[in-house]
């Protein structure tokens, strides 16, 4: 047996205004076409978003809690790929319709040749990400089993220069 995993099951987002961040992240997940669950936890409200792959769950912050900063050790963002740049496009036109706050969708060289995204936070500050599927995640996904080295399997291979045709 392989142990793989084959995927994020699910996110546990812990917030400061529950019914704030609901507000928000009903539109924005419903637009990326999630469903919503509303069962509480150990009695405790939780805003659970799912798609056919995984969940991305709200839950309230303790009483007294710390605000939330990317640059402290834990979570720095999250990323949500999608299938092309034409998505990509779309996501930040609908989620702008919407009143949200989204950087320019833009090629990110820096990250991959064909790295395309754009950025926009939660009520909590939270970052979140839309990204088109790069090359490199369709040569890692179709050809998963020649990569048998575990660092940099894609570079051994010579598989990463295809992102740079």
């Amino acid at each position: 047996m392989t142990l793989e995993v084959i995927g994020i099951d699910h996110i546990y987002i812990t917030v400061s205004d529950l019914r704030w961040s609901e507000a928000f992240y009903d539109d924005v997940m419903r637009l990326l076409g999630f469903r919503k669950g509303t069962d509480p936890i150990d009695g405790k409200p939780h805003f659970h978003y799912y798609n056919r792959e995984f969940q991305y769950t709200l839950r309230p912050a303790e009483e007294g809690a710390g605000v939330y900063d990317p640059l402290a050790p834990g979570l720095h963002h999250i990323c949500f790929q999608v299938a092309d740049t034409s998505v990509v496009d779309a996501a930040a036109r609908e989620l702008r319709s919407l009143g949200v706050e989204v950087s320019e969708p833009r090629l990110y060289p820096e990250y991959a040749p064909d790295y395309y995204a754009f950025f926009f936070s939660d009520p909590d500050g939270i970052t979140l990400e839309i990204v088109a599927r790069t090359q490199t995640r369709k040569v890692i996904r179709d050809r998963w089993e020649e990569l048998v080295e575990f660092e940099n399997p894609v570079k051994k291979l010579g598989l990463d220069e295809v992102d740079k045709k």
